[in-house]
């Protein structure tokens, strides 16, 4: 299941991907119209998920083309639950929460100068997005994000 997440929803695009979900986020500096977004969710496959109900005008919306939630504004940890509950979605392996990308488990010796060495000597561990290239382990900050994970799903 792929998402598409609009202007409005940034906050929760990032934490589908960090769920392990492919979760396209329409952001400023982008066409955000609902005409484009709802094109690129039909040509994509996506679930478009929105805060604004004017997408129900839309025509692939009406007849069920394109996959649809409108998610009402709530604190983030609710609109993730409620997502999740709404497709039974179960947790994956993370994407990378900036840009979409997958992420490649790779060794020390592959990040070793692109990271602090006291990282590189503390870590085994580290994940590669093939998307911008960023490099991610399991620092402390992994907790807070599988604490939040783990609430809502279980």
């Amino acid at each position: 299941m792929r998402f598409l997440c609009d202007a409005m929803l940034g906050g929760l695009a990032k934490w589908l991907r960090a769920a392990g979900y492919n979760a396209y986020y329409a952001s400023e500096g982008t066409d955000i119209s609902d005409a484009t977004l709802t094109r690129k969710a039909l040509e994509e496959s996506r679930v478009l998920l929105t805060s604004d109900g004017g997408f129900l005008e839309r025509k692939p919306v009406r007849d069920g083309s394109v996959g649809f939630l409108r998610v009402p504004h709530l604190p983030l940890e609710d609109q993730l639950r409620l997502v999740v509950e709404h497709f039974g979605l179960v947790r994956r392996q993370s994407r990378c929460m900036e840009c979409n990308g997958e992420l490649d488990t790779v060794s020390r010796e592959v990040v070793a100068g692109r990271v602090p060495q006291g990282v590189v000597r503390d870590h085994e561990t580290f994940f590669l997005c093939q998307g911008c290239g960023r490099v991610f382990w399991h620092g402390s900050h992994w907790q807070r994000i599988g604490d939040r994970l783990e609430r809502v799903f279980g």
